[in-house]
């Protein structure tokens, strides 16, 4: 784990327990008491239901890729990937390197097709919480009365991530789009990256085509639009039967659309990248709008913390120890948050190890 990461995440469980300390641990410690603990398992289990959807999502995409990995070998990893998103600044998106690198390392397909599949795996993501993110800031604006100053930054999360969705489809349908973005981005490393220049643009070009080529593919098929697609909304329903579970656990009497809503809202800031998981943020805004909403605070912080028990540290704690059964070059290959000193040669080299073929080196193992 980098050392950025473990500052990152201790700033975040120390403003997680100074609000804890505020709203009163003695209270907190009362409403657990009387907390129901089988409601509590089910939301458990629904947790772990709804780690096997993302697993059978992703090995959806990679069936229609043409990748074939076992669901035995898809589940771990996307355990781990959901781990990295959780202990990186940049919610839901800093594991997502790691899920391509380990899946072109223990399968040999190449890092362009493994990580194409990622970034579509991503997409069916984003693409249902897009949807409920709008309709969330627009009942939102007339149901909570939030500051001026979270609203536009939510806005600014939703446009930006639809913004990075339109770039990415248009580059792949757009073919002579793609070629001026590859430009742009060799200019830019050139300037920092003088070994081989050649090589480095070849690089760039064969990866980007590969990653155009595999989207296209599956695109072309109706399995994404036909299994995949309906899964993300099926996903992101459980994911908010989850937490309506916990506060049931707790007798809150409110609405599961309240309860959506604040997860959308807290989920949106979780993606800023500030801290890791939204760590502090979001069980803030959890905390504060449930309130709102007319739970007691003590009740509302007892639930936000269980639900962010079961929600974001049990897959961290679960990602992290299967983690090293991966190898170390998990942690030290994949820069996620580059040092200050780290030119752009610097973070190049890192991925010399990975061949044109896609094939990829790694000291803790053989060439595949």
């Amino acid at each position: 784990m980098k050392h950025k990461s473990l500052i990152f995440l201790g700033i975040s469980l120390i403003i997680l327990a100074v609000m804890l300390y505020f709203v009163g641990i003695d209270s907190i410690i009362s409403a657990l008491k009387v907390a129901n603990p089988w409601l509590i398992l089910i939301a458990v289990a629904i947790q772990f239901l709804i780690f096997y959807m993302y697993a059978l999502r992703w090995d959806i995409i990679n069936g229609v890729a043409g990748i074939k990995v076992s669901m035995k070998k898809i589940f771990p990893m996307t355990l781990v990937g959901l781990a990295f998103n959780n202990i990186t600044p940049a919610g839901r998106g800093g594991g997502e390197p790691v899920r391509a690198y380990i899946l072109s390392r223990d399968s040999d397909y190449p890092m362009e097709e493994t990580f194409a599949t990622v970034i579509a795996d991503r997409a069916l993501d984003t693409f249902p919480f897009v949807i409920l993110a709008i309709l969330t800031i627009i009942g939102a604006t007339f149901y909570f009365k939030i500051a001026t100053w979270l609203l536009v930054l939510m806005i600014i999360a939703v446009i930006a991530i639809i913004a990075v969705l339109a770039i990415l489809i248009y580059m792949v349908l757009n073919e002579k789009f793609s070629i001026k973005v590859s430009n742009f981005v060799i200019k830019v490393v050139r300037k920092f990256y003088k070994k081989n220049p050649e090589t480095l643009e070849k690089k760039i070009f064969d990866v980007v085509a590969g990653f155009q080529d595999t989207i296209k593919i599956m695109l072309s098929k109706n399995n994404i639009a036909k299994y995949a697609l309906p899964l993300s909304f099926v996903i992101w329903f459980f994911e908010i039967l989850r937490v309506y579970v916990v506060f049931l656990a707790f007798g809150a009497n409110i609405s599961p659309i309240v309860i959506g809503e604040v997860f959308i809202m807290a989920s949106l800031v979780g993606m800023i990248p500030l801290l890791p998981g939204g760590v502090g943020a979001v069980d803030g805004i959890m905390i504060l709008f449930y309130a709102m909403a007319g739970i007691s605070t003590s009740i509302s912080a007892a639930a936000t913390v269980i639900e962010r028990l079961i929600s974001f540290w049990m897959v961290t704690i679960i990602g992290m120890c299967i983690t090293p059964f991966y190898g170390k070059s998990v942690f030290d290959k994949i820069s996620f948050n580059p040092k200050a000193n780290q030119t752009a040669e610097d973070i190049v080299d890192e991925f010399e190890d990975i061949g044109a073929d896609g094939e990829v080196f790694d000291e803790d193992y053989d060439k595949k």
